[in-house]
C-alpha cells in the first residue's frame, strides 16, 4: 500500500449563492504527508468533502487514485475522512472497532486497541457518553487504524490536551513509517505539526494561495538573531514577518528568497541565520493587506530599521 493520489481541476463547490471553493486546481502525491491549512472559511472542510465523495462539485473535476470517486465502490473503500466528533456508532467503541473491521481491509484492531488504550479509552464505552476531547481521541485512534490509501484528518485533534495531541502526533508518524499511505491533516496548529508535512496546500477565501513542498517553503523564510543593531541591519530592504526581543538580542522573522551574499553579509555582521517556522510564514501569507500594514510587514512595505 502506497496511497492514492488526488487530481483536482478548476473545482467549485457552491452553497446555494455561496461560492466555498472557486476554480481550485491542485495535486496531492500519493505516499505523502501534506498539510492542508487555512483561515476559518477558506474551503478546507468543503474540499474535504469533495474528495471523501460527500459532496458533488458544481463544476470541475476530482480523481482519486485516478477514478471520480463518487459512487465509486472500489475508490470510496480506501478513502477515510476523520473529523472531530467523529462519523461513528453512537454505541459502544467496540462497535465502531467491528465495524471498520468488517468495511475496511486494512484496519488493524490490535492498532486500534492499543492506540485506545493510550488515550486512557475503554472499548465499551458508549461514545455518546465521551467527553469532547475523548471523542476527538477515539476518532483520531480510528482514523489511524483503518490505514485507508487517503486518510484525511480534518481537525480531529480538537478538545485533546497537549499531552493526547502529541501523542497522537508521533502514533500517526509512527504508523505513516511502517505503512505509507497519503495522509492529509487539515490543522490550525501549525506549529505542532510542520514536522510531519513533506507537502504543504494553503487555501485562502475558496482558493488555492499555494501548493509546493514543505521543504521549499521553508526555504523562502530566514530567522536572523543577533545584537539589535546588527540583525536590523541585515533586515533592510527585506520583508519582516516577525520579531522577538531578549533583552539586547533581537530575533526577526524574514520572508523571500535568499540572497546570494546573505551568508557573507551575517558574517561580517555577527549574526546567525535560521530556518523559518510554517506558523510564521502561514500567518504572514494568509494575512490581510492591512494586517500586514498595521505590522509594517507585507510585500508592499520592506523594513528599514525594525522598531
Amino acid at each position: 500500500m502506497s496511497g492514492f493520489g488526488v487530481q483536482v481541476r478548476d473545482l467549485t463547490v457552491r452553497y446555494g449563492s455561496e461560492t466555498a471553493l472557486d476554480r481550485v486546481s491542485l495535486d496531492i502525491n500519493p505516499g505523502t504527508i501534506t498539510g492542508l491549512l487555512g483561515r476559518n472559511g477558506s474551503g478546507k472542510t468543503t474540499l474535504l468533502s469533495v474528495l471523501a465523495a460527500f459532496r458533488r462539485p458544481t463544476s470541475g473535476s476530482v480523481l482519486v487514485d485516478g477514478e471520480d470517486p463518487w459512487e465509486n465502490p472500489r475508490v470510496m473503500a480506501g478513502i477515510g475522512l476523520v473529523r472531530e466528533g467523529g462519523d461513528w456508532l453512537d454505541d459502544r467503541i467496540s462497535a465502531s472497532i467491528d465495524y471498520l473491521a468488517g468495511s475496511r481491509p486494512h484496519f488493524d484492531r490490535d492498532l486500534a486497541e492499543r492506540l485506545l488504550d493510550t488515550f486512557k479509552l475503554n472499548p465499551r464505552a458508549k461514545r455518546t457518553a465521551l467527553s469532547r476531547g475523548q471523542k476527538s481521541a477515539m476518532s483520531a485512534s480510528l482514523g489511524i487504524a483503518a490505514r485507508t490509501e487517503l486518510t484525511m484528518l480534518d481537525e480531529v485533534y480538537l478538545g485533546m490536551d497537549a499531552p493526547s495531541r502529541y501523542a497522537f502526533y508521533d502514533a500517526l508518524l509512527a504508523d505513516y513509517l511502517e505503512h505509507p499511505r497519503t495522509i492529509v491533516l487539515s490543522s490550525h496548529l501549525i506549529d505542532e505539526i510542520d514536522r510531519l508535512f513533506e507537502d504543504v496546500v494553503i487555501l485562502q477565501d475558496g482558493t488555492v494561495l499555494l501548493a509546493e513542498g514543505a521543504d521549499e517553503l521553508r526555504s523562502r523564510g530566514t530567522t536572523v538573531t543577533g545584537p539589535a543593531e546588527k540583525a536590523a541591519a541585515f533586515a533592510v530592504g527585506r520583508d519582516v514577518v516577525g520579531r522577538q526581543e531578549l533583552g539586547p538580542t533581537l530575533r526577526l522573522t524574514l520572508f523571500g528568497d535568499p540572497r546570494p551574499g546573505d551568508v557573507a553579509q551575517a558574517r561580517e555582521l555577527g549574526v546567525d541565520l535560521g530556518p523559518v517556522d510554517l506558523q510564521d510564514l502561514f500567518v504572514h501569507l494568509t494575512a490581510e493587506p492591512t494586517d500586514r500594514a498595521q505590522r509594517g510587514t507585507g510585500s508592499d512595505r520592506k523594513s528599514e530599521v525594525p522598531r
